[in-house]
């Protein structure tokens, strides 16, 4: 009988819960995808809320320690979106047969240690 108690007064604090804190669905307001014959590609998007990204990606051939070729894919792009304030955080990167580098004035920089 608790049980049943409980699981109902779950149920109805959960039907309370004001609408305002549903998600709603974000509009796309562009979008581009084009791929490239030989290998590569182009990709863009915007939100609505001010989510971007812009991407390039492209094919390239790169050696390993035992000098056989191996195609990968670099890319260079960038992406943004509004922090808590409104105010557009933006991250310019790239990423190659050496990983994924980031830039921008969110994201904190190395420094040496001595």
């Amino acid at each position: 009988m608790k049980l049943i108690i409980v699981a109902f007064a779950l149920v109805a604090a959960a039907v309370a819960l004001p609408v305002e804190n549903v998600p709603r669905e974000i509009k796309t307001l562009r979008s581009v995808f084009e791929q490239t014959p030989v290998g590569g590609y182009l990709l863009s998007f915007e939100t609505e809320n001010g989510i971007s990204r812009q991407e390039e990606g492209e094919l390239k051939e790169v050696f390993d320690e035992e000098k056989k070729p191996h195609s990968v894919v670099t890319v260079r792009g960038s992406y943004s979106f509004p922090d808590l304030d409104g105010k557009p955080i933006v991250v310019n990167y790239y990423a190659d047969e050496s990983g994924y580098h980031p830039e921008g004035d969110s994201i904190p920089k190395a420094t040496s240690r001595r």
